[in-house]
């Protein structure tokens, strides 16, 4: 399983970013796929996920503001990532869940004026 994300960069507070997770093959297979992020000097953290009946969560740190959305026939989740703060500023990794656990590369993403 090959997971790509991208789509990160750099934006000022308030503004938005779409990022996108590329898997190899179907992503029927999996039980559900989702987001991390991880800051500078903190722990992952949960962002949101989707299962594949399409059932959707969010941290509560990113609910009303961000959205997580797939596309079956481009095997591909997105995250859109709206009315952004410095805080959300991470390394986004999406992931993705069918008994064992997968996960892509990072993509960066800065919030900064």
């Amino acid at each position: 399983v090959q997971l790509q994300a991208s789509g990160g960069g750099l934006v000022q507070p308030g503004g938005s970013l779409r990022l996108s997770c590329a898997a190899s093959g179907s992503i029927f297979r999996f039980n559900a796929m989702g987001w991390y992020r991880q800051a500078p000097g903190k722990q992952r953290e949960f962002v949101a996920d989707i299962t594949s009946g399409g059932s959707t969560n969010y941290a509560d740190s990113v609910k009303g503001r961000f959205t997580i959305s797939r596309d079956n026939a481009k095997n591909t989740v997105y995250l859109q990532m709206n009315s952004l703060k410095p805080e959300d500023a991470a390394v986004y990794y999406c992931n993705a869940v069918r008994g064992s656990t997968y996960w892509g590369k990072g993509t960066l993403v800065t919030v900064s004026s």
